[in-house]
């Protein structure tokens, strides 16, 4: 399975592998310098998709149930349940850079008079989801974790 994973990072545009002495396997994604870290014997499958516009990706799934997706550029996850978000309005795979694009919405939103809170709200539920899937996955979000953080103090500091 490993060498199935391999071959076809090997094959895309936008990813790229390193395998630790410890079995630690790393998949880089060159858009956004994102790390996405497993250990070979949690594999369980890896199946061979093609999305609507006839390309290839594969879909990898782990000992714990999660799933991943690996196109030519990027690493898809699934969002975590969020209380008080609808899921059926994201999509049902995601991206780190799903992350920029809707934090930067947030940013919008509070810099903007006319935006219910509401809207800001969910939009915040959005990135958690967002957040937590891709740290599930086996993402290091750690850096985007402190975005919302600093968003909202510099937003009070603003109006003060």
């Amino acid at each position: 399975m490993l060498e199935e994973i391999l071959a076809f990072v090997g094959t895309t545009t936008g990813l790229s592998s390193k395998i630790a002495d410890s079995g630690q396997v790393t998949i880089q994604q060159a858009i956004d310098g994102k790390l996405f870290r497993f250990k070979s014997e949690q594999l369980t499958e890896v199946l061979q998709r093609v999305d609507a516009d006839g390309k290839q990706f594969i879909q990898v799934n782990f000992q714990t149930g999660t799933k991943v997706l690996f196109t030519d550029t990027l690493v898809g996850f699934k969002p975590r349940e969020t209380l008080g978000l609808d899921m059926a309005k994201i999509p049902r795979v995601v991206t780190t850079p799903d992350l920029i694009s809707v934090f930067e919405a947030i940013e919008e939103s509070l810099s903007s008079d006319s935006t219910p809170d509401t809207e800001i709200e969910i939009l915040k539920r959005v990135f958690v989801a967002i957040l937590h899937g891709g740290e599930a996955a086996g993402f290091d979000l750690a850096f985007e974790r402190r975005w919302l953080a600093r968003l909202v103090p510099s937003k009070m500091r603003a109006s003060a």
